[in-house]
């Protein structure tokens, strides 16, 4: 391990003994010092958030009011849907690497798929979009209704459903929690094994401000940055339904793999960056015409910018892009570096990332980090070496820990909102491994007291690391799943032995990808490894 690495390690500790980390929103006259582990960790912002107003149900707007008056918006062009096959699955290849192609275009003729025609306005800030969705029902029971989620009604924007059809038929849906979850009934239930696809056609307005939890839906600082953005699909489990509104501390989907091709018209010379790959490209006049598939992947997401640069390197069989402003390039190269040399430590350790692309974009959120399938989203301010908050090896941390998340969320999903430690404490474990291979046992060691250091925040308090994120309250959050929970997965490691617990994560990672994992499911197939009882162990830590 070099000085330059450990000297960032010893201020790192520094910094934790002067200011704990914290999750909960922070005023603009308050400062906080995040520690090196920090991810999707809130950073000062000017407004509190709203509160959600009381879950209410309410019918559709005539198509006639659904949108803001002619004069107000600009003209887009008009979205007009794809003649494609559902079951066509060439499309999606090309994001795929050669040894994962085949598992996962085998969830094709199950999974949802959803063909997206978006035009955004020249603002940014308006868009309107037609959507069709095949929604195959994988439960034991029939189904009645079916939730999509609009999340841009809990960011400061807004969604409008103009028009939904069911296999066809006009349906009138129903709005609950703040108009975030809409209801669709189906007439007759949709039997178990059956398909029916929805079309809609709907409007977003994305806010210049706040952006809903981290920022992540917002246009700020030239940069577009649409997380969430679309119609989505909610997961029917064992609690029925999952609609409710997540926590500000935590993240906000819970959604299982889909398969996407999403056409986005936008003006000529705004970079996109989006999930999966670039299929199709044209220019129009005064517009460029990006045709993207993806999948599978539990979400769709896009960022922008007219003043997008881009460095590219390879990591085995995946191309990684590191997007950001260039007056900020060197930053942007360490970042690639760090996002390498994260895919290539994960690959080895875990197993393959299984997509042809990874995007690493500089934005404007309000977290240190945020992940999604294919992409992840760095806090911008962090690519600026006068941003003294954010000392060096701030930037690192989350790079790995957002990459992290492509094994752990993206490949094996799990419920974010009731399960948020099998994710972000399973990549705080990881990444302390990531700087074992990476920079050393030194290096691994530093990143280890800044996990410790941010469970003492909170007094070492002795709860579980498996309650759901809206059962803790004010650091809770941070100290225990980021803290605490990575600890967890030291101490099976050490109870497992630790060449025993690397073929337990490697086969958990093949087990459930694609799919979601569960504690139990991970409690039991660590004690097929083990060869042993591990409920003490679980009780201790994870369970309430």
């Amino acid at each position: 391990m070099n000085r330059r690495v450990l000297s960032t390690f010893i201020l790192l500790s520094v910094l934790l003994l002067a200011g704990c980390a914290v999750v909960e929103r922070l005023t603009p006259t308050r400062s906080a010092t995040p520690t090196p582990a920090t991810v999707d960790t809130a950073i000062p912002q000017a407004t509190e958030e709203p509160q959600p107003a009381p879950a209410t149900e309410t019918a559709l707007p005539p198509a006639e009011t659904a949108q803001e008056p002619a004069g107000n918006r600009p003209q887009l062009p008009e979205p007009q849907l794809f003649d494609l096959d559902w079951a066509d699955d060439e499309i999606y290849r090309s994001g795929l690497i050669d040894s994962a192609a085949e598992r996962a275009l085998a969830l094709l003729p199950e999974a949802s798929v959803y063909h997206l025609d978006l035009a955004l306005s020249e603002t940014f800030t308006q868009l309107e979009g037609v959507q069709e969705v095949r929604y195959t029902n994988r439960e034991s029971v029939a189904l009645d209704e079916v939730y999509f989620r609009l999340f841009p009604n809990l960011a400061g924007g807004r969604t409008v459903v103009s028009s939904l059809s069911v296999n066809g038929q006009p349906v009138t849906p129903g709005y609950e929690l703040a108009d975030s979850a809409m209801r669709v009934p189906l007439t007759p239930a949709l039997q178990p094994g059956e398909s029916v696809v929805f079309a809609l056609a709907f409007t977003v307005d994305v806010p210049e401000e706040g952006g809903g939890n981290y920022g992540t839906f917002v246009f700020s600082e030239d940069i577009l940055a649409l997380a969430h953005f679309y119609p989505m699909i909610a997961v029917f489990d064992d609690e029925g339904w999952n609609i409710e509104i997540a926590p500000e501390s935590g993240d906000v989907v819970y959604a299982d793999s889909s398969f996407y091709v999403v056409r986005v018209t936008a003006p000529r010379g705004l970079q996109l960056v989006g999930s999966g790959v670039a299929v199709a490209r044209e220019e129009r006049d005064q517009q460029q015409v990006v045709t993207y598939a993806a999948g599978p992947a539990r979400d769709f997401y896009l960022a922008a910018s007219e003043g997008f640069d881009v460095v590219t390197a390879q990591a085995g069989e995946t191309t990684v892009n590191s997007y950001t402003f260039p007056e900020l390039e060197p930053a942007s190269r360490d970042v690639l570096e760090y996002a390498v040399a994260s895919l290539q430590s994960f690959n080895e350790n875990i197993g393959l990332y299984p997509y042809s692309e990874f995007d690493v974009v500089s934005t404007p959120t309000l977290a240190l980090g945020v992940e999604y399938p294919g992409v992840v989203a760095i806090n911008k301010e962090m690519y600026d070496p006068s941003a003294s908050r954010f000392p060096a090896g701030f930037l690192e941390s989350t790079v790995a820990h957002e990459v992290g998340h492509q094994w752990f969320y993206a490949v094996v999903g799990n419920d974010q909102l009731d399960d948020p430690w099998l994710d972000e404490s399973l990549v705080q474990y990881i990444t302390m491994k990531y700087f074992e291979d990476v920079h050393g046992p030194a290096a691994a060691a530093g990143f280890r007291r800044s996990l410790e250091q941010r469970w003492a925040a909170v007094n070492e308090a002795d709860m579980p690391i498996g309650l759901p994120v809206a059962a803790y309250e004010g650091p809770e959050y941070s100290g225990i799943v980021y803290g605490r929970g990575p600890l967890f997965f030291e101490t099976l490691a050490q109870t497992m032995g630790q060449e025993t617990y690397d073929a337990f994560l490697r086969d958990y990672y093949e087990h459930y990808t694609w799919d979601i994992a569960t504690p139990e499911g991970l409690h039991d197939l660590a004690e097929v490894h083990c060869e042993c009882e591990l409920d003490s162990l679980f009780d201790e830590w994870v369970y309430e």
